[in-house]
């Protein structure tokens, strides 16, 4: 009965699209070999500094949901972080760079941030007691999840009068008896990353990329020394800002071969949180393409300058400034993540798409077992897709050796897509349907799943998961304003093995 109705409010969500047309799209997916590998812990997220009375727009969106303030014992969150598995958890953000440690010798008191109308964005300094550092870790290890910390590149440092840079070499001191305390403890940081947003012309403070350099070389120092006896070592990121070419360059020429070892940059792509344009930029396939430049561009430097390195989005959110109420809060949550994670493997393969923009296609190994699984994203708000995977390595192979008994669309399916999907018992080979819409309106704050929406149980635990079984010769649909994992599970890709 419950799937019956699944499927009931699945197809009345299709009816109140009225699509205005269709357009049959063919897939060819290159599995021979691997593009490019995202790391293993693709998914991440950030535990923030905001205090409660941050707001942006006339609205106070973070609540109590950051590192001082977030309720470590909620269920929810436990259940949150233990569903990704080892979840990666960045401790930072804008106010890291004012936060004190309350461990050795202070410069300043250990008061909490408090709105200071001079402030770096508008708050005073604050302060991480050890015995918050302590609970934090609990939950960190608890739910299996790997840190990386945001380190305060600021302190000791002095304000320029006249601009947003500041002078003066880092002052060392308070985090490194942070980072004694925490070894003593036992408490395991997977990467120290320094700074935020202080590249470039920076984020409401700038520091110099030659000085940046230098800093780096002695937090280095300080990492081998602390660590000398530890394996592994943690990494060293920087600078968790804006892309800006030469500082970047300058700041690999002047740290040196193998200090840093992972570039992390910020994105922010849609731009403002208050712009009445955010939601139409969502859907522009052609504005979300632009971004792929400061991705080539950072690539580049790197090879050039700092081959050692690796480049990592340390922070991301789509619009800036607490992201656009009403947009940034809805449709597209935490379950598609959880999807992304579930499975999409490390390998990225190439995947050609002969349609429309508007279907963004995205080819992965599959996670854990064999086969291929599709990210297919419909950004059109009128156009259905009739999709056909084909496999380019059987497209190949066929090329001229078709014969007149091959003309049938069911029997080139079946020349053109290697895939054997689960067997159901009467034999019919499955593939894995997973198809996210909008609970109702596209600003819903519910997703489905299928028809189904998704909702934590009482006890706060993650729902099912489950994917549609449909036979592979059957036609796939990406119906508009919806995203589709599709999970084809020996679809044929040596370059996964």
């Amino acid at each position: 009965m419950g799937f019956r109705l699944s499927w009931i409010l699945f197809f009345t969500y299709l009816s109140r699209i009225s699509a205005q047309e269709t357009i049959d799209a063919t897939i060819v997916v290159h599995g021979a070999a691997k593009i490019a590998e995202t790391d293993e812990n693709f998914v991440c997220a950030t535990i923030d500094w905001w205090p409660t009375d941050k707001c942006n727009y006339n609205h106070c969106p973070w609540g109590k949901s950051t590192a001082l303030s977030l309720d470590l014992s909620h269920p929810i969150l436990g259940n949150a972080i233990q569903a990704f598995d080892h979840l990666r958890i960045r401790v930072g953000g804008s106010l890291q760079d004012q936060v004190v440690y309350n461990v050795g010798t202070l410069k300043y008191p250990c008061h909490p941030f408090t709105k200071m109308p001079h402030g770096l964005f508008g708050f005073s300094k604050g302060c991480l007691p050890m015995y918050r550092w302590d609970e934090l870790n609990h939950l960190f290890n608890k739910t299996g999840a790997i840190v990386m910390f945001g380190l305060n590149a600021l302190y000791g440092r002095h304000k320029i009068i006249g601009g947003s840079a500041w002078g003066g070499a880092w002052d060392s001191s308070n985090a490194q008896a942070f980072m004694k305390y925490t070894i003593s403890k036992g408490f395991q940081v997977d990467s120290w990353e320094f700074g935020n947003e202080l590249s470039g012309s920076g984020i409401g403070a700038s520091v110099g990329a030659e000085q940046y350099g230098k800093d780096m070389m002695q937090l280095n120092k300080i990492i081998n020394e602390l660590y000398q006896k530890s394996h592994p070592r943690p990494l060293l990121l920087a600078p968790g800002g804006f892309y800006d070419e030469a500082w970047y360059a300058k700041l690999l020429e002047v740290s040196g071969s193998g200090v840093v070892n992972v570039m992390t940059h910020h994105l922010y792509n849609l731009g403002s949180g208050d712009d009445p344009n955010l939601a139409n930029k969502i859907l522009d396939p052609h504005y979300l393409n632009r971004v792929s430049k400061t991705f080539e561009n950072l690539q580049g430097t790197i090879k050039s300058h700092g081959p050692w390195a690796s480049a990592w989005v340390g922070e991301s959110g789509g619009a800036y400034n607490s992201g656009g109420r009403h947009v940034s809060n809805t449709f597209v949550n935490s379950f598609c993540a959880l999807l992304w994670h579930r499975l999409m493997g490390k390998g990225v393969l190439a995947a050609d798409n002969n349609s429309s923009p508007f279907l963004r296609v995205y080819a992965h190994c599959s996670k854990g077992r064999p086969g291929v699984t599709l990210l297919l994203i419909n950004l059109s708000n009128q156009t259905n897709f009739n999709v056909m995977v084909r496999n380019n390595m059987n497209i190949d192979l066929h090329i001229g050796k078709r014969s007149p008994s091959e003309g049938s669309f069911l029997h080139g399916l079946k020349k053109s897509v290697s895939w054997i999907g689960r067997k159901a018992s009467d034999g019919t080979l499955m593939r894995e349907e997973y198809h996210l819409t909008p609970d109702g309106d596209l600003r819903s704050q519910t997703m489905a799943l299928n028809g189904k929406p998704l909702q934590l149980t009482e006890s706060g635990d993650i729902p099912n998961l489950d994917p549609l079984l449909t036979d592979v010769q059957s036609p796939l649909s990406v119906i508009p304003l919806s995203i589709a994992f599709i999970a084809l599970p020996n679809f044929e890709a040596p370059g996964c093995v």
